[in-house]
């Protein structure tokens, strides 16, 4: 098992988060490219539509990308999203965790996020990842696992 690395980043509403003050939670830390694209859209509705699910597992499910807070308000006020969404501007944490890097698009290689899921356990593990992840679905991927892992 791999410890995940610690980080501080501002939510939707500016406030700092940091992954240390969740401990004793389950954490759905999801990584994706960017706010009101159909892709990340869906999985956040997704996640949104799950949240309750998630919370009586005691988990919280949190969303990281390189949009600013104020995207993020905006992201969340448009779709009526129930989830926490995190900024990382300088993409120091999504490099951490290796969800920044070469991407092909059709035929052209560029940088940037690559969409990818870690599930943190209560004392701060990583037990599960997910890597260049499809968003239709993915939620419920998640959710089954996290109900794995807890009953196992």
């Amino acid at each position: 098992m791999t410890k995940a690395s610690d980080f501080c980043l501002p939510n939707q509403d500016g406030v700092e988060i940091c992954l240390r003050d969740l401990k004793g939670k389950w954490v759905i830390l999801y990584f994706y490219p960017k706010d009101n694209t159909p892709g990340c859209t869906t999985e956040a509705k997704e996640f949104s539509e799950l949240i309750d699910e998630f919370e009586k597992l005691g988990a919280v499910v949190i969303g990281v990308s390189p949009d600013s807070p104020k995207k993020h308000c905006n992201f969340i006020e448009k779709h009526g999203l129930k989830i926490t969404l995190l900024s990382d501007e300088e993409k120091k944490v999504l490099k951490e965790y290796g969800a920044w890097g070469k991407k092909k698009n059709y035929g052209r290689e560029y940088e940037g996020v690559i969409r990818s899921t870690f599930i943190i356990d209560p004392e701060g593990n990583i037990v599960k990842e997910f890597r260049n992840v499809r968003a239709k679905g993915h939620a419920t991927k998640v959710l089954e696992e996290l109900k794995k892992l807890i009953n196992s």
